[in-house]
């Protein structure tokens, strides 16, 4: 039970964070979804895409806590970290 929350919460967190993106695509870009995408693989930019993207988790990550869903808070924990860890990969 304890690894099936955790799990959903991952995919929850993995699921805010592609919302996100495409919110933050949505209301700032001039160049559409699919060449916002391509401008950020070509420019290097894509990392600063997901670390957009990723402010959507701390919301559903304390909306996780105020209803003492720990396990799933702690999966969205999980997403965030994978996301800083694409960030730091990509700058390397």
């Amino acid at each position: 039970m304890i690894r099936r929350d955790v799990i959903v919460g991952f995919i929850i967190g993995l699921l805010a964070n592609l919302v996100g993106i495409a919110i933050y695509i949505v209301l700032f870009s001039k160049e559409g979804f699919e060449g916002t995408i391509k401008s950020a693989i070509t420019f290097s930019f894509i990392g600063k895409l997901v670390s957009l993207g990723a402010i959507l988790n701390l919301i559903v990550f304390f909306i996780f806590i105020k209803m003492n869903e720990d396990h799933k808070a702690r999966g969205v924990l999980l997403a965030t970290l994978l996301a800083a860890i694409v960030v730091i990969a990509n700058k390397i």
